[in-house]
């Protein structure tokens, strides 16, 4: 078998038993817990994996864009959530599309969103399911109390096309306590509205372990978990050895004793640094430190090393966050250990719409 330093750079690896056992990890949790799981395909792309995650017990996916839906749909893949406000005709005339050949249900945080909704879907055989999304403290999308929640839950249920499915929420990282009580309140004055929420969808990957504690939650949606990176490593919900996406990168200059610049950039490793110093960890130089990306070079910072990387070296690199690197390329390629299994397209790369 061809061995991983074998392979041209930049090229991202993903460790498959790493992978296994980040997926079986959170399926044992989630059944431990009585909540069910729906992992969002953001971070991998790849249909195998979502595959996989359903025979292990998963309920269904997540996806965020229709784009991906789409791709996900054509995988033979029918349990589809895309927690995300649809607007415009043409995403609309698609979203119908998909809601007559799988199981789609959707989100909405205002009344605009569900009325052009429900003139989509209001001559459908078979309703829309549609839950109400919560900012529970993110500060991005969703209804900002549990009343309003109540207000456009009723929207939604008297809407033609439409059928309220119950609530939604991307929490803010650390922040268990306030979405539990968010959620737990909207629950409650929804059952009072006479508007039971069937479904009520928590998600993320930092606060994963903890996700048991938002008691009315009925599942959890995490992403990341499947191939974790280094600021999930940060939040503590792994370890280094449990990151299953590396980027394998060349020394391509040495110019001065205690700098290398590689040949992957912001094209290769994302530029987030979600509040982590430089762009990513090298397994086998880990006081070194990625301090600067341009589009196609990255440098690096040698000078805390005992021990320094040759012009020619390669070095595999755990990324600050794996979900933007998956969409930054065409491809990926399979590893067990050191060994390469298999190159595969990512199949849902660039479905941003």
């Amino acid at each position: 078998m061809t061995d991983i330093l074998d392979l041209d750079t930049p090229a991202v690896l993903i460790d498959l038993d790493r992978v296994e056992a980040n997926l079986k990890r959170a399926q044992d949790y989630a059944d431990a817990h009585g909540l069910k799981l729906r992992p969002h395909i953001k971070t991998h792309k790849l249909p195998r994996f979502a595959k996989r995650a359903m025979e292990l017990g998963a309920v269904g996916i997540t996806v965020q864009k229709l784009g991906e839906a789409e791709v996900m749909a054509d995988a033979g893949i029918s349990e589809i959530f895309m927690p995300y406000n649809i607007i415009g005709r043409d995403k609309l005339d698609r979203l119908k599309a998909l809601h007559e050949r799988v199981h789609i249900t959707v989100t909405a945080d205002s009344t605009e969103t569900v009325e052009g909704l429900s003139a989509e879907f209001a001559n459908s055989e078979t309703p829309l399911t549609v839950l109400v999304e919560c900012d529970t403290g993110m500060g991005r999308c969703g209804v900002q109390s549990p009343a309003a929640a109540v207000a456009l839950a009723e929207k939604i249920a008297n809407s033609p096309g439409l059928s309220f499915g119950g609530l939604m929420t991307y929490p803010a990282a650390g922040q268990v306590e306030a979405n539990a009580a968010f959620l737990s309140e909207a629950k409650a004055a929804l059952a009072a509205a006479g508007l039971p929420a069937a479904i009520v969808s928590n998600g993320g990957t930092p606060d994963l372990w903890r996700a048991h504690e938002v008691t009315a939650a009925t599942e959890h949606r995490p992403g990341t978990y499947i191939y974790m990176d280094r600021y999930q490593v940060a939040k503590g919900v792994g370890g280094f050895e449990d990151c299953a996406l590396t980027v394998l990168a060349t020394v391509v200059s040495r110019p001065t004793e205690d700098r290398a610049i590689i040949d992957a950039g912001s094209k290769a490793l994302t530029s987030d640094t979600l509040g982590l110093a430089g762009f990513g960890l090298i397994e086998a130089y880990p006081d070194a430190v990625i301090v600067g990306l341009s589009e196609e070079h990255g440098t690096i910072d040698l000078s805390k090393c005992a021990t320094k990387p040759k012009i020619g070296d390669k070095l595999r690199i755990i990324p600050n966050h794996a979900c933007v690197v998956s969409n930054l390329f065409d491809d990926v390629t399979l590893i067990s250990g050191d060994a390469v299994v298999e190159t595969v397209a990512v199949a849902a790369r660039g479905k941003v719409g």
